[in-house]
């Protein structure tokens, strides 16, 4: 093999890595963001299946996590480990009303949100990982190709 055979190659191998590597990031996060709304759709059928309500202190508020506290009626303060669900725009020391699961009050979510709050910012991160993924997945395309040697033609017959 020539020189330049053996580094178009290399080329041509390099630019399929990129094209595989570019559709299995793609792909992992699309199902990974599909799974996290499945994961919150599951915590709520647990919720529901025994649910208790409590009015609820916030303690901390942030966009992905938010810690409070909260009392059973059996006179048990919990303080979940992981946070509440669903905590965008809380802000600390405010009042909310809390839905637990009875069996596990570990799992508290704020009362009148459900997995639904998650469905837009998972279709969102698809979009725009496929938004970035399809034109990288083009562009490595056409790179291979104009790198590509040219192709030798059948001769046609002419009659």
């Amino acid at each position: 093999m020539s020189e330049t055979s053996q580094s178009a190659h290399r080329r041509s191998t390099r630019l399929r890595r990129i094209r595989i590597g570019v559709l299995i990031a793609a792909t992992a996060i699309s199902v990974l963001s599909i799974l996290l709304v499945l994961a919150a759709w599951r915590d709520d059928i647990t919720i529901n299946s025994d649910k208790g309500t409590a009015s609820a202190e916030v303690l901390s508020a942030g966009r992905l996590r938010s810690a409070v506290t909260f009392v059973t009626p059996d006179g048990v303060t919990h303080n979940p480990r992981l946070g509440v669900l669903y905590p965008t725009k809380l802000t600390v020391g405010e009042r909310i009303n809390v839905e637990y699961s009875r069996a596990d009050p570990e799992l508290v979510r704020v009362a009148g949100r459900d997995a639904r709050v998650a469905i837009i910012p998972c279709l969102s991160v698809i979009v725009v990982v496929w938004l970035i993924a399809l034109p990288t997945l083009w562009i490595v395309r056409r790179v291979r190709l104009l790198a590509a040697p040219p192709r030798l033609q059948p001769a046609t017959e002419h009659h």
